[in-house]
């Protein structure tokens, strides 16, 4: 991944600084010490691996949510046993990387028992990058699937009105000496967090990313997030978005069709839903043969015959990966707008604010 691309001047961050600042802000906005731990750590990992549409980014419009006292920062999420491979979460309308953190956990000690853990959430929050929660259940050695529900952005296939969401579609798996399997993508054919990330720097967009309010190609992402994101291939993208809704939603009993509220709107509860699958990587052969097997379709991937102008093929996760690498190495950039906005919530809550230094 490419530095951003803008006008403003960028800064590298500690990454270690930026995760004790997020950490401080939260815990001074009446989170929980361990739930603040969580969050931080979260979100960071969302910045190291590039995804800074995800990451520490996301701090004013929670806060926002906090102060408007339609997001819980202090509850604690309840877990209702079903059966021996399967729970209930209810997330009480605190963050959703504490109600997800708490479900994965949980689905991986179901899974080392009994070889699958299923958890279902409901009444949660935004939970970021889906690709924590699967890191979560890569680091216990499991397979996962991680699934979500989102406020509308995206209208049904035919349709011009916003219906579901930019759900992200996440799994992964374990490997022995290569790169894990990590697979986190938006049925859209941008993720709605990059338009808020190019509004926020001054930015335009692709003409392919969205359509404004009339239905017409727009770069203006501001225009863009009046109107809908336009779904991967097309009718394809449509339908992966709706069976998030019937995974995450429907069957959690949390909101669906088009009433989940967006992280950017502090009007009323997200009511998010979300639905995590932890599985045992050795049901049906060795670990020892699983973990070779992986490593092969990783050496099989990347060693692949490439396409024209192509320098290297990737695995999937693996821009990531390596995008983490040189953070800790060289910090995690920021522009001054970004840092200013971070810093005027330490202002509001009267906490030192995030120092920009040499890294």
């Amino acid at each position: 991944m490419t530095e951003p691309t803008t006008t403003q001047k960028i800064h590298h961050i500690k990454p270690s600084d930026l995760e004790s600042f997020v950490q401080t802000l939260l815990v001074a906005n009446s989170v929980p010490t361990d739930h603040a731990s969580i969050i931080a750590s979260c979100l960071v990992q969302a910045d190291l691996r590039g995804v800074d549409t995800h990451g520490s980014n996301r701090i004013p419009s929670y806060m926002q949510r906090i102060r408007q006292k339609v997001l819980d920062p202090s509850a604690t999420p309840t877990l209702t046993q079903i059966t021996p491979i399967a729970a209930s979460i209810d997330g009480k309308n605190t963050f959703g990387f504490v109600s997800a953190h708490k479900g994965m956990q949980r689905a991986i000690e179901m899974a080392s028992e009994f070889g699958l853990g299923l958890v279902s959430i409901k009444h949660s929050n935004h939970f970021g990058m889906s690709a924590w929660i699967v890191q979560q259940a890569i680091d216990a050695g499991m397979m996962s699937l991680v699934f979500t529900n989102s406020s509308p952005a995206l209208p049904a296939w035919g349709g011009k009105s916003k219906l579901v969401g930019v759900s992200p579609i996440a799994c992964g798996a374990p490997a022995g000496k290569e790169r894990p399997f990590i697979l986190d993508m938006a049925p859209s054919v941008a993720a709605r967090g990059k338009i808020y990330k190019a509004l926020r720097r001054g930015e335009k967009i692709p003409t392919d990313w969205a359509l404004d309010a009339d239905g017409n190609i727009t770069d203006d992402p501001a225009r863009a997030l009046e109107g809908v994101m336009l779904p991967m291939g097309g009718p394809k993208g449509s339908a992966l978005a709706i069976m998030m809704d019937v995974f995450s939603g429907v069957f959690s009993g949390s909101a669906f069709a088009g009433h989940v509220t967006g992280p950017y709107d502090p009007s009323k509860p997200a009511d998010v839903g979300h639905f995590l699958l932890a599985i045992k990587p050795d049901l049906f052969v060795s670990l020892d043969d699983f973990k070779e097997r992986m490593d092969y379709l990783y050496q099989r991937v990347v060693g692949s015959d490439k396409m024209g102008g192509v320098e290297r093929v990737y695995y999937p996760g693996e821009i990531e990966q390596i995008n983490r690498e040189k953070r800790l190495e060289e910090g995690i950039p920021f522009t001054d707008a970004e840092i200013e906005k971070l810093n005027k919530e330490a202002e509001l809550v009267r906490v030192a604010k995030l120092e920009v230094a040499s890294f």
